[in-house]
């Protein structure tokens, strides 16, 4: 039997008047707790912080949304978790369903990527290649941004 301080003495009287065992109790608090950590596409660094298993993904994600957003990282996200997808680390393309608990895939680390926006252009393939050829690329995007002109010889 190992000698307890006063101090534990104290927290387990405090704990078993409370009619529970304070180790019983940090047992169930850690077990259905644990640490994420999630990499942003475009972000210098990964969010680390502590979900509950029974967590959905889609809350997750809204976590990591607001504590990126907090921590005034660049590029700027938004708040909107309908517009991402939570991938695992190591594992496959197929993103997280947003309806399913974070502790359901046995992994703590994530992927957070931004959906992508497909837009449909309705032009026919000839006006696409003369859009491109006359305001679109590098010349152009440079002579805007400078104000040069860049002449091909």
């Amino acid at each position: 039997m190992t000698k307890k301080s006063g101090f534990e003495k104290m927290v387990l009287q405090k704990n078993k008047s409370k009619g529970k065992n304070w180790s019983e109790e940090q047992k169930t608090r850690s077990s259905n707790r644990f640490l994420v950590t999630i990499n942003i596409m475009g972000s210098a660094g990964p969010i680390r912080f502590v979900v509950n298993e029974k967590e959905l993904v889609s809350g997750v994600i809204d976590t990591a949304l607001k504590s990126y957003a907090r921590e005034g990282r660049l590029p700027v996200l938004g708040f909107d978790a309908a517009n991402f997808h939570l991938y695992l680390a190591n594992a496959g393309f197929d993103a997280l369903s947003p309806l399913e608990p974070i502790g359901s895939f046995g992994a703590r680390n994530f992927v957070l990527c931004k959906k992508q926006v497909y837009s449909s252009n309705t032009g026919s393939q000839s006006e696409l290649v003369s859009q491109k050829s006359n305001g679109g690329g590098w010349k152009a995007w440079l002579n805007k941004s400078f104000g040069l002109k860049i002449v091909s010889h």
